[in-house]
């Protein structure tokens, strides 16, 4: 089973088309909307409130499957709560797609001269994987032109040393469930 947590813009109807690629590969996909994204209703009021509708989820799918056949898998803006997620829970293995060290880090990089204050959210992935058990994979592309590669580097330096982070070279920020080489180290690592 492949928990997948998109990234920011979209909602299911739009990221729908990347369950082909894990489905390819035999394995169930749930996708969850946050909350007013597609036909979610409501809205975001807290980051509590979007890692409490994440373990919600999560919960749900372990009265279906084991932890150790669940991926938690989170893309872009999803890495912090998947992060999050996979280091509460006991799932087979983690999955970043182009996450950032911590949304302040990010707004630091892109926008040097706001203060961090006001920024809402922090959802520090960097937190949350110091403290996850399961095996950990990054997949980064070096041209990211939304969040920096550098970002996946730093956090390398805090998981432990079986984890990987493997480099795509030439990939931006989207599109990256497509690349060739991604999917060949999917399927390499989840055939293992």
């Amino acid at each position: 089973m492949i928990f997948y947590l998109h990234g920011n813009a979209g909602s299911i109807k739009s990221w729908g088309e990347v369950a082909k690629t894990y489905t390819d590969l035999h394995y169930d996909v749930f996708l969850l909307d946050y909350r007013g994204y597609g036909k979610s209703e409501g809205s975001i009021t807290s980051q509590a409130q979007i890692f409490q509708d994440v373990q919600s989820a999560y919960d749900e799918m372990k009265k279906q499957y084991t932890e150790d056949r669940i991926i938690v898998l989170g893309y872009s803006i999803g890495t912090g709560p998947a992060a999050k997620t996979a280091s509460a829970n006991k799932p087979k293995m983690l999955i970043l797609q182009a996450p950032y060290f911590s949304l302040i880090d990010m707004m630091r990089h892109t926008y040097p001269i706001v203060p961090t204050f006001l920024l809402k959210y922090k959802l520090p992935t960097n937190l949350f994987i110091k403290d996850c058990k399961t095996p950990i994979v990054i997949f980064h592309g070096d041209r990211d032109e939304v969040i920096y590669y550098e970002s996946s580097i730093k956090l390398k330096e805090l998981m432990k040393k079986s984890d990987r982070l493997i480099t795509l070279h030439g990939q931006g920020h989207d599109g990256m469930t497509n690349n060739p080489e991604y999917k060949l180290e999917l399927k390499k690592m989840l055939a293992e």
